[in-house]
């Protein structure tokens, strides 16, 4: 499963979807990546404003956003059951809805689409919690190869500092409790978010990322990501 930014030429991870004609999707599908508060929404809708200032229409989509199991996949996030093969399919299956149902119909009539995180996250924290990477790429086979790829780099102390800062607890799932399942939390936090990362810079050279400092005040990252957008892809 390779993909390099800047693509010309539609392509999928894998199979695809049957029935759609990759050659109609003239539009461009940018992904931004990196953990929960790292600025991911912020970065997205700066992005999307500057877009649009610029007379390009977007559409954005996003992880447990899919009519079909998003609203599922968040209510079961609740409890703290969820195997990591049930997580993969969760995902897997949010994700080919939103691409057959949002993402393929938006390039089609040529938007730029803003994925806030896309495969790389499930796959990331799916190989940390021990799940076979051929297995998982497999399963991700139906999804688009996006146009670029945005990470945002942030070092889990400063991820730590924001999240208890906002909203004052840390997150079971997102402090990788299901699989320490007993210590301190914050440690267990830190660890986690670590071994993503890893996963993460692992996966840069081969998959194509822009690696962008999110360690820096917004504005200095929203700049460095239009500069990226603009230097990389011939928007439609």
């Amino acid at each position: 499963m390779t993909a390099t930014a800047g693509v010309t030429q539609r392509a999928y991870f894998g199979a695809g979807i049957p029935e759609i004609n990759l050659a109609t999707l003239r539009g461009r599908l940018i992904v931004i990546e990196g953990p929960d508060s790292a600025g991911r929404s912020t970065q997205i809708r700066l992005l999307r404003d500057w877009l649009e200032r610029r007379g390009y229409a977007s559409a954005q989509t996003g992880l447990k956003r899919s009519r079909l199991v998003g609203k599922k996949l968040q209510d079961v996030m609740q409890g703290y059951s969820l195997g990591p093969l049930t997580f993969s399919l969760y995902y897997a299956t949010d994700l080919a809805d939103q691409i057959e149902n949002v993402i393929v119909p938006a390039l089609a009539a040529d938007f730029i689409v803003l994925a806030d995180r896309y495969v790389y996250t499930p796959i990331a924290r799916d190989v940390v919690r021990g799940v076979d990477v051929r297995w998982i790429e497999g399963v991700f086979g139906f999804a688009i190869v996006p146009d670029v790829v945005l990470y945002l780099d942030v070092k889990p102390e400063v991820l730590a500092e924001r999240v208890l800062g906002n909203l004052h607890y840390l997150d079971y799932w997102e402090s990788g409790m299901d699989i320490h399942r007993d210590g301190d939390m914050y440690a267990s936090f830190i660890s986690y978010q670590n071994l993503v990362r890893e996963q993460f810079l692992a996966m840069a050279p081969t998959k194509g990322f822009h690696i962008i400092d999110g360690d820096r005040d917004a504005e200095q990252v929203a700049k460095e990501l239009q500069e990226t957008v603009e230097s990389t892809i011939d928007l439609p």
